[in-house]
């Protein structure tokens, strides 16, 4: 079938919206007809280079969710008409990681997706008779994609799907990072930095879970001015006396729980120092760049402090993110806050300069 998608044709450059060949699903494979897309950071992070595992060419987008139009043989747990969210972070449940109840890092599909390709080695999009690479195995820059059945998580569709394409990757890292990654206490203390999708996913999880007192730190009033809105009692504007600052609100102690939102390495290190002494749980959210590393003062550790990742914040795709539905269905959690902006496949690049002007929260491509 014939769709239209944006292409990264070469890094640093637009990308352009063109006309490609998608093919039906084969095994264990389903074909999506996509109604929304977030555009995430991660999306414009591959586009500018930087990325040294980014390949060219190749759709990009991960944050979608759509209908189901097409089942490929094997596939039991979809059928046509049903409501999905798109997973760059898949959960096959049957594999050593999903069964271990260790990780949510699945392995099932890993190698192949982390080239570009569906499990069998292949591409269903094409352009002239050549392959065009899936970006993160998801590739939702479309109208339409094929993915791995392991790798879509059915969903309410009472759920509008612009909402729901917000918990591919953006507000569900945040959201399960405090609750069943960190697993943040009802009445406990919590600082996240970072006031982005992400961040303000960690502050409504952390609400949800109960915590008595929740700070945001970021640069921008106006996103601290939205973590208020979604659950933080106090607000910090960041600084080099940060550090001092939020220690300082503890009685020099710190935080229960810290959650670093921003991928930037002295950030992490001050989510680190500020995290409780004798019990505090730093969990790192965001991706530094590449050959940056973290330096950590061993008696931070020593006295007690924890530090971890939390990649998708630890969410099982197919097992929470139906249950993020179910809690933003119930008004319990805003999605509809989270989106700044609606615009057309075609404004794909304008969604990027909104990004990178720190323009809103959120663009959501409408695809149909």
């Amino acid at each position: 079938m014939k769709i239209r998608a944006a292409v990264l044709e070469s890094f640093g450059e637009p990308l352009v919206v063109q006309d490609l060949d998608l093919a039906p699903p084969r095994k264990g494979e389903v074909l999506v007809r996509l109604h929304a897309c977030g555009v995430c950071h991660t999306d414009l992070y591959t586009a500018s280079g930087v990325d040294p595992s980014g390949y060219s060419p190749t759709v990009l987008g991960h944050e979608g969710a759509g209908v189901v139009e097409e089942v490929g043989p094997g596939v039991t747990s979809l059928a046509v008409g049903d409501h999905v969210v798109t997973l760059f972070s898949p959960e096959c449940g049957e594999c050593a990681h999903c069964t271990s109840g260790k990780t949510n890092i699945c392995t099932a599909i890993r190698e192949q997706q982390g080239s570009g390709f569906l499990p069998d080695g292949t591409a269903r999009l094409s352009r002239d008779g050549e392959p065009i690479r899936h970006f993160m195995g998801c590739s939702t820059f479309a109208e339409a994609t094929v993915m791995p059945e392991v790798a879509l998580a059915k969903i309410d569709p009472a759920c509008g799907l612009d909402k729901a394409c917000l918990l591919a990757c953006g507000a569900t890292t945040g959201l399960a990072a405090a609750m069943w990654k960190a697993e943040v206490a009802p009445g406990s203390t919590v600082a996240v930095f970072g006031a982005g999708m992400v961040g303000l996913g960690a502050v409504a999880g952390s609400k949800l879970r109960g915590a008595s007192r929740i700070v945001s730190v970021d640069l921008s009033p106006d996103r601290l001015e939205l973590a208020r809105q979604h659950g933080a009692n106090d607000t910090l504007v960041a600084s080099d006396e940060s550090v001092r600052e939020l220690l300082d609100m503890t009685d020099g102690l710190g935080f229960d729980y810290t959650f670093e939102a921003t991928g930037l390495v002295g950030v992490m290190g001050q989510a680190v120092e500020t995290a409780r002494f004798g019990w505090g749980l730093c969990t790192l959210l965001g991706v530094a760049g590449k050959g940056e590393t973290l330096e950590i003062v061993p008696r931070l550790l020593i006295t007690g402090r924890t530090v971890q990742g939390g990649s998708f914040g630890g969410a099982k795709g197919r097992t929470h993110v139906p249950q993020l539905v179910d809690l933003y269905l119930q008004g319990k959690i805003d999605l509809d806050g989270f989106v700044s902006h609606r615009m057309p496949l075609d404004d794909v690049n304008r969604a990027f300069e909104l990004m990178e002007a720190q323009d809103g929260i959120r663009s959501v491509l409408e695809l149909v």
